[in-house]
């Protein structure tokens, strides 16, 4: 085996994979570094109590970009490729919804929805078309970058003048004021509140959210899917596209530094010691450890070191997983309904409240929640007649006030168990065993800075012209050499593969402009 490749991706996670395969597919000699014994970053499926399996990060696949799909060539293996969202309630009457299609709600707001629906499905599709390419970088002549800012507004006027100021108007905006005004059942209002800020340092009136809300439904018409086997299955499927395309992955290599000689990358160094040289590095790391760990700050500009350092990316989502006996009672459910996703989030005031203590360091006593139980489809994941929970806990702050030490993980554990229980009070009799991952937890199994599921926060000042920041929103960083494919380079987390796709389509056209 070589010891030179034209490319080194740091991070087997799915956007280091997609760039891989694609770079490799271009006929390039490619490696693949990951730290982990199994591929896949915070994509992967592991067992955490005997004999019971789960999606440890990531658990449902909301994003997938078909561009991406069509490209690698691939065909994925669903357990289920359009769940429903139940909006919760203590009285049984629970909201299921389906894209513009809701059962129990007024006439009115079910034709307030729909129309809402078209709307900003619009808006996402428009939003979807430059989530897949690299964006125009501001104050250049560059005949590229002023025919792609010249389409994109070209593209925002074809809206029509009506929608076009609309856009414009919602898009700083917050995602409260625009469901108050637009709805009455508090049910609707907080499912779709929760849909903006999941997985955010965001309530429902900070400002973007409508942002976030539209970044969510441009992935894939806001479809929700579960992968067969959980996540490590789509994990796989891109790891043997990326061999089928001659590159090679290296599991358990923990990459301790990028090489860089004369000012530019060439190569990185493993924590075991060994040297690998190559023409490009690609890091699917998130950006501050890409620069501050991996290359270190005194090969850049300081003002570019300190916007890196500035980026904004303190998780505040915590991960549930319950290994139970049995499936809870909820009143108004029957079985088949615990195959869809079920949302605590009762109004949307519930939701900005729950947010309300982390601006101050602390959890929510009331937390938001996303609860799955992935083991109704997928029989794998437990014991016969067992099942598996598994739920996103919002607000858990990084930066908890009194640190996150074993008593606050179990006391936060104990307060998302006593959540559901509102709602399945025989739920705490079925637990055979639990586990809670805290932000700090997922910084330090999936080696995200912050534990922030998109390396940084989706808001307007750092999206598109500006991510991860101002002069490195085409994925080449100011390093020779170096490049970023992670979440935390345009368009964003989520499991959408877009970075790691453009990321290899601005490598290959690098390369074949020099």
């Amino acid at each position: 085996m070589s010891d030179r490749y034209d490319a080194i991706i740091v991070g087997a996670g799915h956007n280091g994979m997609i760039c891989g395969a694609l770079l490799a597919k271009a006929g390039k000699q490619v490696l693949i570094l990951e730290a982990a014994m199994q591929v896949g970053g915070a994509a992967v499926t592991r067992e955490f109590a005997a004999g019971y399996s789960v999606s440890a990060c990531a658990h449902l696949l909301y994003q997938l970009q078909p561009q991406v799909l069509k490209d690698l060539n691939l065909n994925l293996d669903y357990a289920a490729d359009d769940i429903a969202a139940i909006a919760l309630s203590t009285t049984g009457d629970h909201l299921r919804i389906r894209g513009n299609h809701t059962e129990g709600l007024s006439e009115d707001d079910a034709v307030e929805l729909r129309s809402f629906h078209a709307r900003m499905t619009r808006y996402a599709n428009l939003l979807n078309k430059y989530l897949n390419k690299a964006p125009p970088r501001l104050g250049v002549r560059n005949r590229r970058d002023l025919t792609t800012l010249a389409q994109l507004g070209f593209d925002v006027r074809k809206l029509g003048r009506k929608d076009m100021r609309e856009f414009l108007r919602l898009i700083g905006m917050n995602i409260f004021d625009e469901l108050e005004e637009r709805f009455d059942n508090p049910l609707l209002k907080g499912a779709l509140a929760v849909d903006a800020v999941m997985g955010t340092h965001l309530g429902p009136r900070s400002p973007t959210t409508i942002l976030t809300y539209l970044y969510r439904l441009a992935g894939n018409q806001g479809r929700v899917a579960q992968m067969a086997g959980g996540m490590s299955t789509l994990s796989e499927s891109l790891a043997k596209v990326a061999r089928d395309n001659g590159a090679t992955i290296r599991t358990n290599m923990a990459v301790k530094r990028v090489v860089v000689e004369n000012g530019r990358a060439t190569g990185v160094e493993t924590e075991k010691g060994e040297v690998f040289s190559s023409r490009v590095v690609v890091s699917n790391a998130d950006p501050k450890s890409t620069i501050m760990d991996l290359v270190n700050p005194r090969h850049v500009e300081t003002g570019f070191t300190r916007r890196v350092h500035n980026i904004r990316m303190r998780g505040n989502a915590a991960k549930l997983h319950l290994a139970l006996d049995g499936l809870p009672t909820i009143k108004g459910l029957d079985k088949k309904s615990f195959a869809d996703r079920m949302i605590i989030a009762p109004d949307i005031n519930y939701v900005e409240r729950a947010f309300n203590p982390a601006k101050y360091g602390a959890t929510s006593p009331h937390p938001v929640m996303e609860v799955t139980f992935p083991s109704l489809r997928d029989a794998t994941l437990a014991p016969t007649g067992k099942h598996v929970l598994s739920a996103i806990v919002q607000y858990a702050p990084y930066n908890l006030k009194e640190g996150w030490d074993d008593a606050a993980r179990d006391a936060f554990k104990q307060t998302a168990i006593d959540t559901i229980t509102t709602y399945a009070p025989d739920l705490p009799e079925r637990i055979n065993d639990s586990e809670l991952l805290t932000p700090a937890d997922i910084e330090s199994e999936f080696r995200i800075t912050g534990g922030h599921w998109h390396h940084g926060e989706l808001t307007l000042d750092q999206f598109m012209f500006v991510r991860p920041v101002a002069g490195a929103a085409q994925y080449e960083m100011p390093l020779e050499g170096l490049f970023l494919c992670g979440a935390g380079s345009h368009p964003g987390g989520g499991l959408n593969g877009a970075a790691g796709r453009n990321a290899a389509i601005a490598i290959l056209r690098r390369e074949k402009a020099a």
